[in-house]
Formats: C-alpha cells, structure tokens, sequence
C-alpha cells in the first residue's frame, strides 16, 4: 500500500483519485479503508455436536499441505480460543482430516499452542482404579456442557508434523498428556463418553437422551450461541 495514507483527511477536492500499487490502479478509497479496516478475520467455525456422522469415523491422514490446510489450521485455533477450550479437533468442525489443535500453558515440554497432524501416541499404562470425580472429570466442546471423570494413561509421547509438514515430538505428562488422548481419540471417531466406566455411562446415556443428541444436524457457534461451560 502506498505510504503515508492514514485517513481520509488526506483527500482534497484536486487530489487524484487513483493510485498505482503491486500493478494495480487502487481508488484512494479502498486504499484508506483496507487500512483503516485492517485484514479480514479469521472466521469461526460451527462446533458439532455428538451424533454428527463424522464425529464418528476415523478421520483420514492429511497428504497436501497448502495454504488452505494452514487456513483451517488458523480457523481451529480461532475456533478453540472463542470457545475457551484446550483443544479442538478437525472432525468437531466438521472436517475428518488427522488434525488437533492445542493450548495449555502449564507444561514446559512442548509450546503452549500448537497443531498436530497425522499424530501418533505412544502411552503410559492406564490405573484400573476408579476414576476420581474431582481430579478427572473431563468436558468436550462437541458433547457441550457435561462432565464426566475418565481415566487416562499419565504419560504419552507424541509425535506428529505442523501444518507445514515440519516434524513434531514432544512428552506430555498428567493434564497435558490428558488433553492429548482427548483429541487424539476424536480423529479415531471416540469421544470421551464413549470410554466411560458403566456407573458414568449411564449417566451420559440418560442426558444425551435428554437433550436429544445422537442424531446429525446439530451444531453451536462460540461467540454468538450461549457458552455451554459458563465461561
């Protein structure tokens, strides 16, 4: 954009009316407007809701990676922050690609925010104690506004590549290693109600009839549909 033109006071009555930019004849005001409006944002995504078909199925291996594999990345990330949530999951907006987003500030063995394609895990052993109702209680953005505890190994070792194909290898303990196999069980079409202990599924299986889940169709928008978690 050419320099110096920061309002619409620039104009007077003699001045031109066009300006050559990148090979472009602008109109003055285009120009004043794209910079006073600044870039497009990055837009939201609607969030599915279990019983949409591609919540569950095994979500297919990412193979191109372009500028509109890095668009939905930013999307998803714009998606989870509106949604105050941890992680998110291609399939939750409804694309079955291998791909999860993340943010979660307090570890130190990977960076706080990130993306994982076409992930592995490698896991610790799962207790086959009870799960703790206090400590382990998980929620989902596509199961908005419930909880339940479930228990997950402690320890997992992922590896992955970003959205520019660069690989990716990290540990993650305790609450971080949780939010993990979370997100890596979407993109094998599991959500975390399906792994229930039975006391807790029948619980789940009371509110999703309740609520009248479990059929496609139904979908909410963070930022303009009420939060779900209260947030």
């Amino acid at each position: 954009m050419p320099q110096g033109v920061t309002s619409r006071s620039h104009l007077s009555a003699g001045a031109a009316t066009q300006v050559a930019w990148a090979g472009q004849a602008w109109n003055y005001g285009e120009v004043i407007d794209w910079i006073l409006e600044g870039p497009e944002p990055v837009p939201i995504r609607q969030i599915t809701v279990y019983g949409e078909p591609v919540l569950h199925q095994r979500a297919a291996e990412v193979t191109v990676f372009d500028d509109e594999l890095r668009e939905l990345v930013a999307d998803m990330h714009t998606t989870m922050d509106a949604a105050h949530g941890v992680g998110l999951a291609a399939p939750q907006i409804g694309i079955g690609l291998r791909i999860f987003t993340y943010i979660y500030a307090d570890q130190d063995t990977a960076p706080e925010r990130g993306v994982l394609i076409n992930p592995k895990l490698t896991l610790s052993k799962v207790s086959q104690a009870a799960p703790d109702v206090d400590e382990e209680s998980e929620g989902c953005l596509s199961v908005p506004g419930l909880s339940f505890p479930l228990k997950r190994a402690d320890y997992a070792k992922v590896e992955g590549v970003d959205e520019f194909g660069k690989p990716i290898s990290f540990e993650a303990h305790g609450w971080f290693a949780r939010i993990m196999q979370h997100e890596f069980d979407h993109l094998d079409g599991l959500l975390y109600v399906d792994k229930l202990v039975p006391k807790w599924d029948k619980r789940w299986l009371k509110a999703k009839k309740s609520l009248g889940w479990g059929t496609p169709g139904i979908t909410w928008l963070p930022g303009t549909d009420a939060d779900p978690f209260g947030h």
